[in-house]
């Protein structure tokens, strides 16, 4: 046993375990922790605070080592016998009960799974309303800026309409007219394999007139136009967003949405209905040329049958969705540009998310389209 006063801090060892009484602080603790690491058993034995007076961090630090050091687990007593308050202060600094002892009152739900999961939730959430919130903002601008323009009232550099309008339409017309002459053909081919076995070679004509004046035509167009134009416009939107040329035009009083996306969405509405009209004619000639030379179909059948086939409203339809589809490109593509984010990076992944997106958001609004006039 080891005593200086009733005050200071003490010890006692023997055969029932350890005892401690008096001040554990630190002051008393290094002399204590000294004293135990030489006497202290071997084996598992409890441990006993009911007699310690004062007892601050640094006594509660060496309580719980020397808890873990005796194995020391308390039968129904997780504050080892200490009287308030400081009973409360250690059982505060425990980072949880030790071994074996089973608390009265319920433990609550470990939510923090869920916790995290409805975090992550209205994190998307909130992100999704902004960004819709900035793209109806656009739509409103380009649209009423659009108007104005076509109304005569509009303000941009001249020649730029001219100039965006040639290189959206008439650069693209190569690749597009391709690209629909082959889709009529490759059509038709996998077509006849199958009508020619019964006898109905003539309604290949039906198939690919009507297939290229209600979808094919329109769709593959604005895909096309999406991967070309839409992406021309979100990196040229990005780029200045990255600059601060659209920062500069702010600063003179001039808006971006007017001098920088209503030219591009105007003569995007101008050439991709001509360009849809005319994949539409390139499209029903490939089918034409594998009906002529691989079903022997008269070039006067043909024509008749396609007449029948093919109504006023299916190429009217067709040319207001291709409307329609430059409507999407143009705004996603501009939307895509202006919350860009970083350097160069950043534009590239604009560009790619503005491709991405229009591409689906056409073939979504094909669909609903389709649905909405030819479902009966």
């Amino acid at each position: 046993m080891s005593s200086d006063a009733p005050t200071e801090a003490w010890a006692r060892i023997d055969t029932s375990g350890v005892t401690l009484g008096g001040t554990l602080t630190k002051e008393t603790v290094p002399r204590l922790f000294s004293q135990l690491e030489r006497q202290a058993p071997s084996v598992s034995a409890a441990l006993d605070l009911a007699q310690v007076t004062e007892l601050d961090s640094a006594g509660i630090a060496f309580v719980l080592e020397l808890a873990a050091r005796l194995d020391s687990p308390p039968d129904h007593d997780p504050a080892f016998g200490l009287e308030e308050p400081h009973r409360g202060r250690l059982l505060a600094f425990q980072a949880a009960p030790p071994a074996g002892f089973v608390s009265s009152a319920p433990s609550p739900p470990d939510s923090s799974i869920w916790n995290r999961w409805l975090e992550s939730l209205g994190r998307h959430g909130l992100r999704h309303v902004a960004e819709a919130r900035d793209f109806l903002f656009l739509t409103s601008n380009v649209f009423t800026f659009g108007c104005a323009a076509l109304l005569g009232r509009g303000r941009a550099r001249k020649g730029t309409f001219s100039r965006v309008a040639v290189a959206m339409g008439v650069d693209a017309m190569p690749v597009v007219l391709l690209i629909a002459f082959l889709v009529g053909l490759v059509m038709a081919l996998q077509a006849a394999a199958q009508l020619r076995r019964f006898g109905a070679n003539i309604y290949i004509v039906d198939l690919v007139g009507i297939s290229m004046t209600r979808e094919m035509g329109a769709l593959m167009t604005a895909i096309v136009l999406a991967g070309r134009s839409g992406s021309a416009i979100a990196a040229e939107v990005a780029t200045m967003v990255v600059t601060e040329e659209t920062d500069a035009l702010r600063s003179l009083g001039l808006d971006p949405i007017r001098f920088v996306v209503v030219p591009r969405f105007l003569a995007l509405m101008l050439v991709t209905p001509l360009l849809t009209f005319l994949a539409t004619g390139i499209g029903i000639f490939g089918g034409f040329v594998a009906a002529i030379g691989y079903l022997d179909l008269a070039p006067q059948v043909f024509a008749t049958e396609l007449i029948a086939a093919v109504e006023p409203r299916d190429l009217v339809a067709s040319l207001a969705k291709s409307v329609v589809f430059a409507w999407v490109i143009a705004l996603l593509g501009s939307h895509q540009g202006f919350k860009v984010k970083g350097g160069a990076e950043g534009v590239g992944r604009a560009t790619t998310a503005a491709v991405v997106t229009s591409i689906f958001a056409v073939i979504i609004v094909d669909a609903a389209a389709g649905m909405l006039l030819y479902f009966e």
